[in-house]
């Protein structure tokens, strides 16, 4: 094994001065020839100020160009979102667009879709350690005590994120706190982080023991799935739903409601025997390509993507569906949204900036519901392998 001290790291080209620059990033792409012999032509292709990326990437070298394409229209009925929106969605996954635009056409047809916002939270989980079960009890009944303390600690870091309540759970001498926060038009993560790392300052620095504390005790979930969020809410929980006519369906995607109830039952004991982080059939996929072409974190699809449907064949042969997002995860203002492209996309919505976040949070609800009929109405007519070889095949 070598000798750490002898070990020779050929460093990235940057400049701690500036470091967003057209110069630097040709810098960078000469630097990678020069190490691997590739060439970045298509890389080097962009159409914006690299300046702009500063808080956004670090080593800048170029671009990923992800197709977009469009489908829609698609008619909500919303408390935020109204009307009919045509949708940018980024992939390079054939066959994905045609399907959620063959979805939106069908939920258009039947008269759009209802979308509601019914809850609102974002998380950061402390742990402090205490001596004894006895003392994290204790412990814990006096931030409880001292919640309009703690609450203005967490709040003076913040123009919007506001404090709401203080989960508690108990793991031997460990005190578990989720602290809860609205975060107005941003997804808030660091918000958050700031915030509570403020609050847990005020809370060692006052209580009689002085106890230790990390920032994250893991029960935030954050970029991952879990039971927690599903129940008590991460992001924002949305519901999507709609009554599909039963002439509707039967005429574009050639099934009948009863087929598809019939699928619902199947479907669901699948999901339970597999532990689906949804009942679903591929929420993920039209949240992704959204999340991709309007600058959200991508990685929270990995929450974002939980739900539940719920369905119901109504008596008039007509069949209910909704979606519910549990843990929605998504910004109009902040991080990768004011990029150049991506703004664009949002702008294509409606949905840049600030008082927009619960527009586009039901945009994305009545998205995943539209390729939730779309592809499980294909599973049912049995054209699903035969559409994604026909437009998902760019090779031989």
């Amino acid at each position: 094994m070598a000798d750490q001290g002898t070990v020779q790291r050929v460093r990235i080209p940057r400049d701690r001065e500036d470091d967003y620059t057209n110069d630097l990033a040709a810098q960078r792409r000469a630097f990678a020839v020069e190490q691997t012999g590739t060439t970045l032509e298509h890389v080097g292709s962009y159409s914006f100020d690299p300046a702009v990326t500063a808080g956004n990437i670090e080593n800048f070298t170029g671009v990923a160009q992800v197709p977009i394409g469009l489908a829609g229209p698609l008619r909500i009925d919303g408390e935020h979102a109204q009307g009919d929106f045509y949708v940018p969605m980024a992939t390079t996954e054939g066959t994905l667009v045609a399907s959620y635009n063959r979805g939106m056409r069908l939920l258009t047809e039947c008269g759009g879709v209802k979308t509601t916002v019914v809850d609102e939270a974002m998380q950061r989980a402390p742990v402090f350690i205490l001596d004894d079960a006895k003392a994290a009890r204790e412990f814990g009944t006096w931030v409880a005590e001292h919640f309009d303390d703690v609450k203005k600690a967490a709040e003076a870091t913040t123009s919007v994120g506001r404090l709401t309540y203080i989960g508690q759970y108990s793991i031997g001498p460990l005190q578990y706190f989720r602290f809860n926060y609205t975060t107005g038009d941003a997804a808030g993560q660091n918000m958050t982080g700031k915030a509570t790392l403020a609050a847990c300052e005020w809370i060692q620095q006052n209580h009689p023991s002085r106890p230790g504390f990390m920032l994250s005790g893991n029960m935030d979930t954050d970029k991952k799935h879990s039971g927690i969020n599903m129940l008590l809410t991460r992001g924002r929980r949305v519901v999507a739903e709609a009554v599909i006519k039963r002439d509707v369906i039967k005429g574009l995607m050639g099934v009948e409601p009863a087929e598809l109830f019939r699928m619902r039952q199947i479907s669901n004991a699948g999901s339970f025997l597999a532990g689906n982080a949804n009942n679903g059939a591929h929420y993920a996929n039209g949240l992704t390509a959204l999340f991709i072409a309007t600058g959200q974190d991508v990685a929270n699809v990995s929450e974002s993507h939980a739900g539940v449907t719920y369905a119901q064949l109504l008596e008039s042969g007509d069949y209910y569906w909704s979606i519910t997002l549990t843990s929605l995860i998504v910004a109009t203002y902040g991080g990768g949204t004011g990029l150049p492209t991506q703004r664009e996309c949002l702008e294509l919505l409606g949905c840049y900036g600030k008082g927009k976040v619960y527009k586009f949070a039901e945009i994305c609800a009545a998205v995943v519901l539209a390729g939730e009929t779309s592809l499980s109405s294909a599973i049912v007519h049995g054209d699903w392998v035969s559409s994604h070889d026909q437009l998902g095949r760019n090779r031989p």
